[in-house]
């Protein structure tokens, strides 16, 4: 066993080649990380991860992957309760830019019904214009007609 599975306080990522947030997936020197139990007094049936190289191996003090499975974790959540914060402040943004462009559709839709509504009330006033002068136009006729004809009769 590792003397790196004894530590139990402070970063247990011995890796000098890079710092690893989260769960490690592969050690620097391409081999894969195994999940197993501490044997040391101070953390017994703690798990751990570790370079499955330096694991066969049973290397001590090496620079491979060792990482406390309860550390990679809490690494997991902080990483996604930022990812998550970062989330919410954008659909936070976007809800006000919806808001915003929705309020200008609406503003538009108005100005365009509005707009229809006087361009329709205008033809309207124009057709009973013209409706009128057709009715007097035929009531003089038909007046004049009357006249007309009353007088030959």
């Amino acid at each position: 066993m590792s003397n790196a599975s004894g530590k139990s306080s402070g970063t247990s990522n011995r890796r000098q080649r890079g710092i690893v947030r989260g769960a490690p997936k592969r050690c620097w020197c391409g081999s894969d990380i195994v999940a197993k139990n501490s044997m040391s007094e101070p953390n017994p049936g703690r798990r751990y991860y570790r370079c499955s190289y330096a694991a066969r191996l049973r290397l001590i003090d090496d620079d491979h992957v060792f990482k406390w499975v309860d550390e990679a974790l809490y690494d997991e959540i902080e990483t996604l309760a930022s990812k998550m914060s970062s989330i919410e402040q954008v659909v936070e943004h976007e809800k006000v830019c919806f808001a915003r462009n929705q309020m200008d559709l609406e503003k538009e839709i108005c100005e365009r019904v509005e707009d229809v509504l006087a361009e329709a009330k205008a033809e309207a006033k124009s057709s009973l214009k013209k409706l009128m002068i057709v009715v007097l136009l035929g009531l003089m006729i038909v007046f004049g007609l009357t006249k007309l004809i009353g007088y030959d009769v």
